[in-house]
């Protein structure tokens, strides 16, 4: 592209001169404004430098250029075909995700020791998203051997049933939380922003107060997110039973102290990236110093990998007692709910079906889990 430039006192004048030399169609890059020199700056003349190019040049050298860069592309992508080609790796293990590698090809992924209603069970759990080795683990432990095949098929009469089996060998359950008589028990709920901590906790403490006539009182250290501290507040106002901020450990523990009355304290945390050590470290500090149950809220609608990590760094600021699942109204695809228990060894505690307190929430037990995956 060949760039002229024009210097002269007028703007104009430079823009006539330029269309005289190059003709009418021109395309103004941009210009420049300087003053020249002068004993007297209040009347110093402004000089301008304009830089044009014609038009037709410019769009053909741009035509040149896009063509240079499709050649480069169709060069680019013949040499991709020729590598797949040689080395057929349409068959490797690129990163697909979890829930199409789940349901693609399910009978050439699945190993040969499996038939009949065994077979069938393991593509169900696999399309819901459990792990294809985790399915096959759990199917196992329901079936015999198939005489006439010589593979395993399911040994119980339902699906179901071979489920529940399966859940029962690898994944332990909390039940209710414990609630010794006579001794204050302490729960503190912890989790990534946004899976419904506090939502969540008033849900349990709900069912405390009116189901098994507890004495409940709720603290809250969150004060970073908007409206946290005021949405928590309306809820311990409508159940009538104490709350409280804190921001600090010594806070937190002279405010434990003055509930001796009550049977269950929870304590609602912040919200924090599982990624932020810093801010993890402020939320264990806080809680440091006192016997409490932790409790981990996880979504359903994380991918395993990303939930793994999640319970990994949390574990290593807090000793997790239970995961706790929230937002399974939000997915199709229910399979965390065996996945996680199964690759951490964590136990599960409850699920919650919705945003209604107190009434979306269930305890988790092996017909829930097996319901959820089932579709029932």
């Amino acid at each position: 592209m060949e760039v002229k430039v024009y210097e002269g006192n007028s703007l104009d004048s430079l823009v006539e001169q330029a269309k005289r030399e190059l003709g009418e169609e021109i395309d103004i890059l941009y210009y420049e404004v300087e003053k020249e020199r002068s004993f007297l700056p209040f009347f110093r003349k402004k000089k301008y430098k304009l830089f044009v190019v014609p038009k037709e040049k410019r769009e053909n050298n741009e035509i040149e250029k896009l063509e240079e860069e499709l050649n480069e592309v169709k060069d680019l992508l013949t040499n991709i075909k020729s590598s797949l080609e040689e080395n057929k790796l349409a068959n490797s293990s690129f990163p697909i995700p979890e829930h199409i590698d789940s349901t693609s090809s399910c009978e050439e992924n699945l190993t040969s020791e499996f038939t009949g209603d065994a077979l069938e069970l393991i593509k169900i759990l696999i399309q819901k998203g459990v792990k294809k080795n985790i399915a096959e683990e759990l199917v196992k432990e329901a079936c015999g051997l198939d005489i006439e095949t010589e593979k395993l098929d399911l040994s119980t009469p339902t699906l179901k049933g071979a489920l529940i089996k399966g859940i029962e060998k690898h994944i332990e359950f909390t039940g209710e939380f414990s609630i010794k008589p006579g001794e204050k028990s302490i729960i503190a709920f912890v989790g990534p922003t946004g899976v419904g901590k506090t939502t969540n906790l008033f849900k349990i403490a709900s069912r405390f107060v009116i189901e098994r006539d507890l004495k409940v009182g709720v603290i809250t250290t969150d004060t970073f997110k908007v409206g946290a501290v005021q949405q928590a507040r309306t809820y311990a106002s409508i159940l009538n039973i104490p709350f409280f901020v804190v921001t600090d450990s010594k806070k937190l523990k002279e405010t434990v102290s003055k509930m001796e009355n009550l049977d269950v304290i929870f304590i609602d945390t912040v919200g924090r990236s599982h990624y932020d050590y810093w801010r993890l470290g402020e939320i264990k500090a806080i809680l440091s110093g006192i016997n409490l149950n932790v409790t981990l809220l996880i979504s359903c609608n994380y991918k395993t990998s990303e939930a793994v990590e999640i319970v990994n760094r949390y574990r290593t600021f807090f000793p997790i007692d239970s995961i706790f699942f929230t937002k399974i109204d939000e997915t199709s695809f229910p399979g965390i709910l065996i996945n996680i228990p199964v690759l951490t060894g964590l136990p599960v505690s409850y699920i919650s079906t919705g945003q209604r307190v107190p009434e979306d929430v269930k305890l988790l037990t092996t017909e829930t889990i097996a319901d959820y995956i089932l579709g029932k």
